[in-house]
């Protein structure tokens, strides 16, 4: 049934474009004198009834299905583009030059509502968990990144058009490729290879440089637009290079995350919290990534702002004392499990029942992604249509226990948000011993114990007359060693074995028998000495603007043409608009008191005392999302001094006293009080030619 009315919503689609051209061509010989308007008018009422018998097709394929149709999806993007362009949310950067991709500026709205987003993320998280906020420089020296990997790992694969030379990300050609394949109606694959070819999507991001060229060969990717062969993959790093000083002899990146900032101050940020553990930094700021092929506006982009949390928990015990307060929280998880089963699709369950069986690794993980699911029905995602993944075995890193991606679905797919992963003690070791800095903590014991301990002896003699000048070097890299890795060199050395030990120069040693001596050894030890385990909640705040943006946009039942961007009012760019119903001065003057009402206390707000009719006033701040509408009219001034309040999504007006007014905004906005308890409190006024 499906597949039948994918092809009928084809071809009512390819009739609309046909007849679309036909009216185009119409209204030219209209000019030319070489047409009547009686034809013109004609085939623009056959073109009216075709898009209502495509549109009719489009939601029977969703009632249907549950789905919605790729046409739907693509006028969704462009009805909605339109608006965030016009209403400069936001648009491409140096425009007037052509602009660059991957680049975007925010005009007034999108600047209101990402300086909104990010003070709503402070407060549900900073303000909420106490946590240390810092905010640290986007240049960043080479040793850092090469300390944390990114300078030898932060990559993508690229290709280049052979015959072109331009550039395409290897992922995305593939991933298009097959999806192509998957949807070809009139070249359908067999069952079977259409299972090969999502299996094949599902790793896509986790194939290695071989696996990569071998699926873009067997599948004869070829460069989009020209159909040209395609270069082999090879590895591009994403990084921004740069120098610094005015030698320039000093390399530096622009970071490609804000993660690191945190990491090199933990010294500090711990003596700070006066070497108490758990604790939690935060840092909002600008990252920047040279993405090989921009894309999807806002959600693939080169510079972006992220919103990053680094949990600092001694990894014994990843506990959280506030654990109980999301336990019954009940997401979407899409677990390994479900991943891999015959469904594939997420299903709700509490957060407490997901500890219990172990399916998340920890309850301080599973208390973010509660935290994280609130975040973001807060500011207006709509939850049915986010989900939290886990991700699977391969795409793991080796050092890391647990990591889940929170997804939101949209025209584009389901989009990746926010990463919480348990990272272990991974970055402040790799910091350590790049820096030779004690990125440690210590858990002193309420009373002093009897421990066993691992001690690690190296024979200094036997070092100097094997190493000679790196003997310092040896030694260091042997003391070191945790207690895992000194029992498991201590195994292989008893055996009569070699053993490598890796040093922080990144040099590798080969240790004999005899050069080291390491045993158990009981002691009366006051406390412990560790690496913290890193809990990180990282946030995209771009891509989950975009995401609301979707999720927000609407247009009036019965006025295609009136859209309405229905964002959640502590998000909203303004959050009150104020009427004069009519040009007279009395009804002005009161407006401009009410909008210096508003202002003072705290309500970003519009006063528009142009000549169009409250109708249209009402649509143009639809348009860009303000919640609440205030108009004074002769009442107002001559009356018992009330205003009408109007609120954007019903529509639905009441009386309240213009002394009251801003309070009454300021509440809703602040979720103090809703809009059913206004309503309950105040007479409802009736409609004042909204539809004007």
């Amino acid at each position: 049934m499906s597949g039948l009315l994918e092809k009928e919503i084809q071809d009512a689609q390819e009739a609309v474009t046909k007849q679309g051209d036909t009216v185009r061509s119409l209204k030219a010989s209209l000019k030319d004198g070489k047409a009547e308007k009686a034809e013109v008018d004609a085939a623009i009422q056959k073109l009216a009834e075709l898009k209502l018998a495509l549109e009719a097709k489009q939601k029977e394929y969703e009632k249907t299905t549950g789905k919605v149709s790729a046409q739907s999806k693509e006028a969704l993007r462009a009805a909605l583009a339109g608006v965030l362009e016009r209403r400069m949310f936001y648009i491409p950067s140096f425009k007037i030059y052509g602009s660059v991709a991957g680049f975007y500026d925010y005009g007034p709205p999108g600047c209101a509502i990402k300086q909104n987003m990010t003070q709503t993320w402070r407060n549900h998280f900073v303000l909420e968990e106490n946590m240390l906020e810092v905010e640290c420089p986007a240049v960043t020296p080479e040793i850092v990144l090469k300390a944390s990997g990114h300078v030898d790992r932060f990559t993508d694969f690229m290709v280049t058009d052979v015959a072109t030379g331009e550039c395409f990300r290897a992922d995305h050609l593939l991933e298009g490729h097959l999806e192509a394949l998957l949807e070809d109606k009139k070249n359908p694959v067999s069952p079977e290879k259409a299972r090969e070819i999502r299996e094949l999507l599902a790793s896509v991001g986790e194939l290695k440089q071989d696996s990569m060229a071998a699926a873009l060969q067997e599948y004869d990717v070829r460069a989009p637009g020209t159909g040209n062969a395609i270069s082999p993959p090879f590895p591009f790093n994403l990084m921004f290079k740069t120098s610094i000083g005015p030698k320039g002899d000093l390399v530096g990146y622009l970071r490609p995350e804000t993660a690191q900032g945190i990491f090199v101050n933990f010294r500090d940020l711990l003596y700070y919290n006066g070497g108490k553990l758990p604790f939690a930094a935060a840092q909002i700021g600008n990252s920047y990534r040279n993405e090989i092929s921009p894309r999807a506006g806002l959600l693939r982009v080169r510079e972006f702002t992220q919103a990053e949390i680094e949990h600092f928990v001694n990894g014994a015990d990843k506990s959280h004392p506030k654990f109980a307060s999301v336990a019954g929280l009940q997401p979407l998880l899409y677990s390994r499990a479900l991943q891999m089963g015959e469904e594939k699709k997420a299903q709700p369950m509490s957060l407490g029942e997901a500890v219990e069986k172990g399916i998340i690794a920890n309850q301080t993980l599973a208390y973010f992604i509660g935290r994280t699911w609130l975040f973001f029905i807060k500011v207006g995602v709509n939850p049915e249509r986010m989900r939290f993944r886990q991700h699977l075995q391969h795409e793991m890193a080796h050092y890391a226990t647990d990591c889940w991606d929170g997804e939101v679905e949209t025209t584009y797919g389901w989009v990746e948000c926010v990463g919480l992963a348990d990272r272990s003690a991974y970055d402040l070791k790799a910091h350590t011993a790049m820096s030779k800095i004690d990125l440690t903590a210590f858990e002193k014991f309420p009373e002093p114990r009897m421990e066993e301990v691992v001690k690690v002896v190296p024979n200094n003699k036997e070092l100097g007359a094997v190493f000679k000048k790196d003997q310092k070097v040896v030694k260091e890299a042997l003391e070191a060693l945790d207690e895992c890795s000194a029992m498991e060199l201590k195994s292989k050395l008893d055996a009569g074995e070699t053993a490598k030990v890796s040093a922080s120069t990144g040099q590798s040693f080969e240790i004999k028998p005899g050069m080291v001596e390491i045993k158990k050894v009981t002691e009366k030890v006051t406390g412990k000495t560790y690496t913290p385990s890193v809990i990180e909640p990282s946030f995209g705040i771009g891509r989950i603007m975009y995401c609301m943006f979707e999720h927000s946009y609407y247009t009036r039942e019965g006025d295609e043409t009136r859209a309405v961007m229905g964002f959640k009012p502590v998000v909203a760019p303004t959050k009150a608009t104020v009427f004069p119903l009519v040009q007279k001065p009395a009804l002005n003057d009161l407006a401009a008191k009410i909008s210096r009402d508003l202002t003072a206390a705290g309500l970003s707000n519009i006063i528009d005392t142009t000549g169009n009719t409250i109708g249209k006033r009402y649509a143009r701040t639809d348009e860009i999302g303000v919640p609440f509408a205030v108009t004074v009219d002769f009442v107002s001034v001559d009356g018992d001094g009330s205003v009408t309040l109007r609120e954007r999504d019903s529509m639905a007006q009441v009386r309240v006293p213009q002394s009251e007014v801003a309070s009454v905004i300021r509440d809703l906005v602040d979720d103090r009080t809703s809009w059913a308890d206004v309503a309950a409190k105040y007479p409802a006024q009736k409609a004042q030619a909204d539809d004007e």
